[in-house]
């Protein structure tokens, strides 16, 4: 099952690259997607739909391009420049996959000793990282109110994902993007986009060595940097990745994230020689993938360790070492965004 999903995401992927005859035989179903798409924003916009202001600030970091972009790092970058401006920032999460057991409105608050299966594997991450409160569930209203509650303390709101759930008020909007841009352009399912590329926000951030011609001017890039492996059963144990790059040592790279070619390409650009295993996104790791690698050492993401070290039989795999990686962004993005933040309170900006 796992391998057939991955292939039909794969297949899709290229398809979305360009405007070949399955993108154009979708184009058609693509119309019908933005009508809906356009007619829900407005809906909101105009107050038919009821949404909800809170108490402070709302910056949502998300992306119009389906699949992984990068946004649980570039979330994680934020609340740790924002804190240092003097922010005291908490993040609200959907939490993908993970088992709510209580319907819509169900919350949960993500803690070291959660699970990936009940809170999800990038809001267990985010709070690893950031060292802030992180709360998930699918209604996001719900989920920054908890937060709010449980910690007053928080002024202000940092939603990680969400662009499109227009029931939570915003006032700041970040998009990301990654080195494919905005594909061949259209919207699903012709295309990889939930919305047009027109779309407003306020920022705009590409997670790439390059910035693609379809970005705007303005664009801020990003970009993702590893340069060591911790072992996934003993965080005391730490090596180089140049260390790694002796051609006799028989290394695997496994990635359940949304776009393995990233994390693939920062091992290459360390010079490493590796066999890939691609795994869907968001994987559980209950069939163990790694048992059957004939590999001396095995890398995998930051993403995939948090549900990995859960699983004894993993955790104890001595081959097995996590690449945590950190965004390098220009921390103009950070200056710009407080001085927004500061304007809505009412503060003179420097």
């Amino acid at each position: 099952m796992a391998t057939n999903k991955s292939s039909l995401e794969s297949t899709l992927s290229a398809a979305w690259q360009r405007r070949g005859l399955l993108a154009c035989l979708l184009w058609p179903l693509s119309l019908l997607f933005g009508l809906v798409a356009t007619l829900r924003r407005h809906l909101y916009a105009a107050g038919w739909q009821a949404s909800t202001r809170l108490p402070v600030p709302v910056i949502v970091v998300g992306n119009i391009f389906v699949g992984g972009t990068g946004k649980t790092p570039l979330t994680i970058w934020l609340v740790q420049a924002l804190r240092e401006a003097g922010h005291v920032p908490g993040v609200i999460s959907r939490g993908y996959a993970a088992q709510s057991g209580a319907g819509q409105s169900a919350v949960r608050h993500v803690s070291a000793t959660s699970l990936a299966a009940e809170v999800g594997d990038e809001p267990l991450l985010i709070a690893g990282r950031a060292q802030c409160p992180v709360v998930v569930g699918r209604d996001r209203v719900a989920a920054a109110e908890a937060l709010l509650q449980a910690h007053p303390e928080v002024n202000l709101i940092l939603s990680d994902d969400g662009l499109q759930h227009y029931r939570l008020q915003r006032d700041i909007e970040i998009v990301l993007f990654d080195a494919r841009g905005v594909g061949n352009g259209w919207l699903l399912p012709a295309g990889p986009l939930r919305e047009p590329p027109s779309r407003r926000r306020d920022f705009t951030v590409v997670n790439a060595a390059t910035i693609p011609a379809s970005m705007p001017a303005s664009t801020v890039r990003m970009q993702l940097a590893g340069e060591q492996a911790v072992q996934l059963g003993d965080a005391n144990r730490v090596r180089a990745l140049a260390s790694l790059r002796d051609p006799a040592l028989r290394i695997a790279a496994a990635a359940g994230i949304g776009n393995p070619q990233r994390f693939f390409s920062m091992l290459t650009e360390a010079g490493l020689a590796f066999e890939t295993l691609v795994l869907p996104d968001h994987h559980d790791f209950s069939d163990n993938p790694f048992a059957a690698l004939q590999a001396e050492l095995i890398l995998i993401t930051e993403k995939d360790a948090v549900k990995c070290r859960q699983i004894e039989t993993i955790r104890n795999d001595p081959r097995i070492w996590v690449v945590p990686v950190t965004a390098q962004i220009d921390a103009a993005l950070s200056h710009q965004i407080h001085q927004i933040l500061e304007k809505l309170r009412g503060h003179p900006t420097a």
